[in-house]
């Protein structure tokens, strides 16, 4: 009964939290069998996509704070595509008026509901990182991540040797996370693959539904090669490790701005009561 009560607990916290990634892959379905005659398949995306933002931020689903990074994973995530496709990995065969060589806004989005997932994760899930590792090399193995998805078009790939890296990196981290009240845990690289293995899969829908194409379904669908979930693993390591780091030097900040707020009132107390004795020795 109590495994029944936290499957559920855990089920509709999951289901919240995938909203921005669900209404995109419903708007992908919906529209690669119901096109619209007077509007470009991708031009409707992207206006879907911005409408979702909108509303997610009106009715307070997101935070302006949560905004920002999100829109940052859209500008990382767009720029990634635009190379890609360049490079010839992957294609976008369909047309549109919002598309930037090759590339329609929309995908950038794509991106975006990645990390939208992982801002209100945890918040649902009240996630706590521990043993958190330090943060020049958190950063600097992010930025290691993200150069070889550009540079191994033309040098060697070191991909496994950077999955070893992370593995060793966060080898003492785990996240905690609330389900029914009861806080659980794991070891936070074995949370990176779950994500990833459910990306990977929803990748292979969005494929089907024409998201996008790679070289080997031009012709016809297949599924994604396997060995793309070691792609998602260090872009969701990526996604993480920016979302954690800005939450961490967020509240940093917070402190020091309190911890300055307390330091002025107490000036201004001591000032107060100086002026006050100094009242009192005139009259």
């Amino acid at each position: 009964m109590i495994f029944l009560t936290r499957l559920t607990d855990f089920t509709w916290k999951q289901i919240k939290c995938c909203l921005f990634p669900a209404i995109i892959f419903c708007a992908l379905g919906i529209t690669k069998f119901f096109p619209l005659p007077f509007i470009t398949r991708y031009d409707l995306l992207l206006l879907i996509c911005l409408l979702t933002q909108i509303l997610l931020i009106r009715y307070g689903f997101e935070t302006f704070d949560e905004l920002k990074v999100i829109m940052l994973f859209h500008l990382i995530g767009l720029g990634l595509e635009i190379y890609k496709v360049q490079m010839g990995s992957w294609s976008y065969p369909g047309s549109g008026f919002a598309v930037l060589l090759g590339v329609p806004l929309y995908s950038g989005f794509m991106y975006a509901s990645v990390a939208s997932y992982i801002c209100r994760a945890f918040k649902e899930f009240q996630l706590r990182l521990e043993n958190w590792p330090n943060s020049f090399l958190a950063v600097g193995i992010c930025l290691l991540i993200y150069a070889n998805f550009f540079t191994h078009h033309f040098l060697p790939d070191i991909r496994y040797i950077l999955i070893v890296l992370v593995l060793l990196l966060f080898a003492r981290t785990h996240v905690y996370f609330t389900v029914s009240q009861k806080e659980l845990k794991m070891p936070l690289s074995l949370a990176f693959l779950l994500i990833a293995f459910f990306i990977y899969l929803a990748e292979n829908i969005a494929s089907f539904f024409g998201a996008w194409s790679y070289p080997d379904q031009l012709a016809a669908w297949r599924p994604v090669h396997i060995g793309k979930i070691t792609s998602w693993f260090l872009l969701i390591i990526i996604s993480i490790i920016i979302v954690a780091q800005l939450k961490k030097n967020k509240k940093v900040l917070d402190s020091f701005l309190l911890l300055n707020t307390k330091a002025e009132n107490l000036w201004i107390f001591c000032l107060s009561n100086h002026l006050f004795k100094q009242s009192l020795f005139l009259t």
